[in-house]
């Protein structure tokens, strides 16, 4: 963060995109670069498309688009190395990620997400700013449940993540006891810490948080992001 703080901050200003959080996204899919994955693109895109019938329409879709990069940024086919599904660069792009997202944010002509840092913060400011972050607005906070009712079990997510749709209102009227804004919409989230003995946190998430999850669909990723981010701020202060 230290090294790139002017590149963090102009994305925050770019995108609306709390530049902290940026920061902890490329940590935790690539430890800032250090593990960006070391298998062919094409050949694990090839494979995933011929070999993996469950989702050979979704792989073959990023074998196109990872031609489409190969048309715009040239080079030998061979050279590009990324996850052993395909997610490449800094920040872990998958193709049609890389098309729709990636940015040329140290205005060098090319949008190179695997040895520039500086474009990597920039789209990954971008993807967030399309996946509908709110600038300046929350993320996420711990809140307290009631021990006289069990009615906050019925509002916690559960299954595919939705967008947050429960009101302050409703939390503190089935025991969530929270500072919730009391104009925003959030979701409520339990959290298993420990299991002998059983010890769970409840969190809510705001939009921010749900923004985080378009990056990776799950709950445990975008609460690793948020106290990661903020354990960076602290950490830059």
């Amino acid at each position: 963060y230290n090294e790139y703080e002017s590149a963090f901050i102009r994305a925050e200003e770019t995108y609306g995109v709390d530049r902290f959080v940026i920061a902890a996204i490329i940590g935790v899919e690539t430890g800032y670069g250090q593990n960006r994955g070391s298998w062919k693109v094409v050949d694990a895109l090839s494979t995933l498309s011929f070999d993996y019938p469950r989702r050979a329409t979704f792989f073959s879709g990023e074998l196109a688009s990872f031609f489409k990069i190969l048309n715009e940024n040239g080079g030998d086919p061979f050279e590009y190395k990324g996850s052993y599904a395909g997610a490449m660069g800094y920040p872990q792009f998958m193709p049609s990620s890389y098309l729709a997202y990636a940015v040329d944010f140290d205005g060098d002509g090319k949008r190179d997400l695997w040895n520039n840092p500086v474009d990597a913060i920039g789209s990954v400011g971008n993807y967030l700013m399309k996946a509908g972050w709110v600038r300046n607005g929350k993320i996420a906070e711990q809140v307290s449940v009631s021990n006289n009712t069990t009615a906050y079990q019925a509002l916690k997510q559960t299954g595919r993540l939705t967008p947050p749709r429960e009101t302050d209102a409703q939390l503190k009227n089935a025991g969530i006891i929270t500072n919730a804004d009391p104009s925003a919409k959030v979701t409520l989230f339990e959290f298993e810490v420990s299991n002998s003995p059983k010890v769970d946190e409840w969190w809510i998430g705001y939009q921010n948080f749900y923004a985080i999850t378009r990056y990776n669909h799950s709950k445990l990723y975008a609460l690793a992001v948020y106290q990661v981010s903020r354990a960076i701020q602290q950490g830059a202060r």
